[in-house]
Formats: C-alpha cells, structure tokens, sequence
C-alpha cells in the first residue's frame, strides 16, 4: 500500500499550542520532512520523538518533494512540518502538496496553530471576509503591482513582515492605500506578544521612534464601501449629462430605466436627472 503525507501544523511560539494528534503522528510516521532540520530537533526533544527527519525547503522544493513522494509510493509515511505554524500556508510546503496530488498520494492536514489567523482573531478588524497576502514580493515592480490591487481591496488584508523591512512597508502601504485602520502584532502566543492597534500613519510614527522587533503579522482595514460609492460617484461626475445618460442607453436600456440609474449614480432624484435633461433640450 501507498503511504501518505500528513501536513502537521507546530506551535507559533507557545510549545503548549500543538495538538495531541500532531504529536501522535509525529511518532507513527516512518519520516519528518522539516524545514529547518535544526529547529525542528529542538521541538522533537522537547516532546522526545525519535522519528528521523530530513530537510525540505525553498531550496530543494522540487528534487526533494519527488524523492518524498517516491517513498510514499514504497509504502512510506511522511510528516511535514514547517519552523512554526501549518505547512503550505506561505512556505514551499505548498509544491509537495501539489505534486503529491499529481502523484496519486493521499493528503491530509492536521490543523493548528497560524499566525495569519492568530493575529486576524485579536485584531479587532472584520473577520467575516480576509484577504491573505503573507509576505510583499520584493521585486519592485511585482510589488508596486500588488499594492495596486489592495488600493481596491474591501476585505480585511492580512501581511507579513519581517522587523527590518517594517517602516519602509508602512510607509509603502500609507502611500498605495492611505490612511486605513491597522493592527499590528508581534510574538504572538509569546511571553511578550504585543497587539498594537492604529493607523498606518500612527504606526510610522511609532516605528520611526521604537525600533520594531520580531516578526510581525499585519492586520489592515479593507476599503469601505462608503469609500467606493464616493469614487463611484466622483468618477460619474466627470462626464457629462448626455455622456452619463448614453452610457445606459448604448446598452439599450430604455430612457426611463437610464434616467433612473443615472439618478442613483449621482445620488440625486430621478426628477433632478430628468429637469436638467428638459433644460439641456
């Protein structure tokens, strides 16, 4: 029979976090495919498992994920687990995932702990719809395209950041997005994990005072739909009556249907529309 890859969610910081299953199956698997070997030892002794481990990371995603799955195919079972967290979730566990499916080899994730949703849940922010961007592409020109599209973006947007690069993305974000609500948190479920709520343009402020440390999740208010509908309404402005009322009617929609959208567009009554259309004849 085919072995199977189990995805092990490990603790984000608290050892106490991981689940008795992880710690089962860490100890029945016949192998662990870790991401930093060395960091993981110190997680394994902890909880004395014995299981061998062998490194899979960024570097060797590819050559290692079809080594793995050929010895899933002899029969072997193999845990993933990643520095901290659930493996694929912004870490190369996401290529094994994929060419395991490809391969015919069972998946199954064993939740837990993740940083993104740890810090969505204490943030404040809505929760109900979230976009997850982990970490910004350092390409500018990538980058500059995915601020681009958070400009626009009405769910609550979750990123991460490492402490060195933190003031140049606040300050990045200020410009792309302006002024928004942003929750910022560090060493979560630590001794000194820290939940600092403000603006981006309060936490600049902060950080060009206070060098940051750890790393941190960012928590950022998605764009309102009062924000839009404002947009929304300048940009129908701009045009004209005529322009406005041909946009409606070049779809064949009927004069009176047109009048009616027109009026809800520019917040005003239907008879505003249809008086200034009277004058303008």
């Amino acid at each position: 029979m085919q072995g199977k890859l189990y995805l092990c969610a490990t603790p984000i910081g608290n050892l106490e976090d991981i689940t008795l299953r992880v710690l089962r199956v860490l100890k029945e698997v016949d192998l662990i495919a870790a991401e930093d070997t060395r960091n993981s030892l110190k997680l394994l002794n902890h909880f004395d498992i014995k299981t061998p481990m062998t490194s899979y990371h960024e570097y060797n995603k590819i050559e290692k994920a079809y080594q793995l799955v050929d010895k899933m195919q002899k029969g072997q079972n193999v845990a993933l687990i990643t520095d901290a967290g659930t493996p694929g979730i912004s870490d190369p566990g996401e290529d094994l995932v994929r060419i395991c499916q490809e391969s015919g080899i069972a998946v199954t994730s064993l939740p837990g702990a993740a940083a993104c949703i740890t810090a969505l849940t204490i943030s404040g922010l809505p929760t109900r719809r979230f976009a997850f961007e982990a970490f910004l592409p350092r390409e500018k020109k990538e980058r500059a395209w995915i601020l681009s599209l958070l400009k626009q973006e009405t769910r609550t947007m979750i990123l991460y950041e490492a402490p060195h690069h933190l003031l140049k993305t606040l300050e990045e974000l200020y410009e792309a997005l302006g002024d928004r609500s942003i929750t910022l948190c560090r060493e979560l479920t630590k001794k000194y994990e820290t939940v600092f709520i403000s603006t981006i343009s309060g936490a600049i402020s902060h950080y060009q005072k206070e060098e940051p440390r750890g790393e941190f999740v960012l928590v950022i208010q998605g764009k309102s739909l009062r924000e839009i509908q404002k947009e929304q309404q300048e940009s129908w402005e701009n045009l004209t009556l005529e322009e406005h009322m041909n946009h409606y009617e070049n779809q064949g929609i009927p004069r009176k249907e047109a009048m009616k959208l027109v009026a809800k567009d520019r917040g005003v009554s239907k008879r505003e529309i249809y008086g200034k259309l009277l004058e303008h004849s």
